[in-house]
């Protein structure tokens, strides 16, 4: 079957990016960690930055982050490789602390110089929702801050036009105080995966 032009332009993006030194993140990652999934989905799921395990693998949402949205996402109905999940910044922002790499929230320069790497994502995978995942994608998406609890589960557009939902990263919900509040945070967000899929129906 042949590669859908987007998909094959995609894949080139994806090349270019790995030899990206826009910001000086690269200097203490090990790869860029690019988006992946099909092209013309129904949801795309935007996160923040990949973390200690993605930036080993190069691949988004695997490591225990990962596994809660891959849970949540199959309780909501909803097959990992029918979407595409990314992130807003590709490289892995951290503070080596002895054998462990501690993970920082990239500021705003970082996001904005790396989002020319998911803008042109975003034009090619032409998804019919985009779910962000958390703050920094929220707002970088919003183009101006964006308070969670405020807008979580409701239809908006994002800066550029384009229909969007907000929830909570799945990493929240691990770092949740106690069991019933993992709970309560994981429930929330399998409700907003429910409702982005209800946004947009099967064609």
């Amino acid at each position: 079957m042949p590669t859908k032009p987007s998909a094959a332009k995609l894949a080139k993006v994806a090349k270019e990016a790995k030899a990206c030194r826009r910001c000086p993140l690269y200097k203490n990652a090990t790869q860029t960690v690019f988006g992946e999934g099909p092209v013309g989905v129904r949801l795309m799921l935007v996160g923040e930055q990949p973390g200690d395990q993605e930036d080993l693998a190069g691949r988004p949402f695997v490591g225990p982050a990962g596994k809660m949205l891959d849970r949540a996402l199959a309780d909501a109905g909803i097959e990992r490789d029918k979407v595409y999940v990314t992130n807003i910044v590709k490289h892995f922002k951290n503070e080596p602390r002895g054998k462990r790499r501690l993970h920082k929230k990239p500021n705003r320069y970082e996001v904005e110089v790396c989002k020319i790497w998911f803008d042109q994502e975003l034009a090619l995978v032409r998804p019919r929702l985009v779910l962000a995942m958390g703050v920094t994608a929220a707002s970088a998406l919003a183009g101006k801050a964006v308070t969670l609890s405020r807008t979580r589960g409701k239809l908006m557009i994002f800066a550029d036009g384009r229909q969007g939902m907000v929830t909570v990263h799945p990493s929240a919900i691990l770092r949740a105080p106690d069991e019933a509040g993992r709970r309560a945070a994981y429930a929330g967000l399998v409700t907003d995966l429910k409702l982005a899929l209800k946004a947009v129906p099967s064609p």
